[in-house]
């Protein structure tokens, strides 16, 4: 990661929400298609040696993501988001949980409704991520699964693949 690229992790145990701010050295289009064109999120959703594999993604209010998490041994572990809302280039909100590999959640694990929303700024864009959890538990669990570090990892390779784009 560029050191000074501002990165902010914030947990409140309170709302039960989780809010990220990190900032990407690429402009508003490029870092959107990255959020939402399962070709570019394949490439940086889910931290070495995970890797994220879609296998079905309709970016439409009422459409959804449905992807496995691949481990090192081919191991999968599937989850769904639910597009709620879209505002193109400025937002969109989904409703994430860990399902199987038809898509039907899987109540036992935390589930979370996240918004994301974007902003172009001059040189960079800036991502904010709020992610609400419907109990602590759900909240806790999450930061027990590693949530912090394994977002960090996947924006560290969000900027690798961003660069890489850029040279294109």
């Amino acid at each position: 990661m560029n050191a000074s690229l501002f990165f902010d992790f914030t947990v409140n145990k309170e709302d039960n929400t989780i809010h990220i701010q990190r900032e990407f050295a690429a402009n508003l289009p490029l870092v959107w298609r990255a959020w939402t064109e399962s070709e570019l999120l394949d490439q940086w959703w889910g931290p070495q040696p995970w890797r994220a594999e879609t296998k079905t993604m309709d970016f439409r209010v009422g459409g959804y993501w449905l992807y496995a998490m691949v481990g090192p041994a081919g191991e999968k572990h599937w989850s769904r988001a639910d597009y709620l809302t879209i505002d193109q280039e400025k937002s969109f909100s989904q409703r994430d949980g860990f399902c199987d590999e038809n898509g039907t959640i899987n109540p036992a694990f935390p589930q979370n409704l996240m918004t994301n929303s974007f902003l172009q700024q001059e040189k960079t864009t800036l991502v904010n991520m709020l992610l609400r959890f419907d109990s602590f538990e759900a909240l806790e669990a999450t930061i027990a699964m590693g949530f912090k570090e394994g977002m960090t990892t996947d924006f560290n390779q969000l900027d690798e693949l961003l660069n890489r784009q850029k040279a294109l």
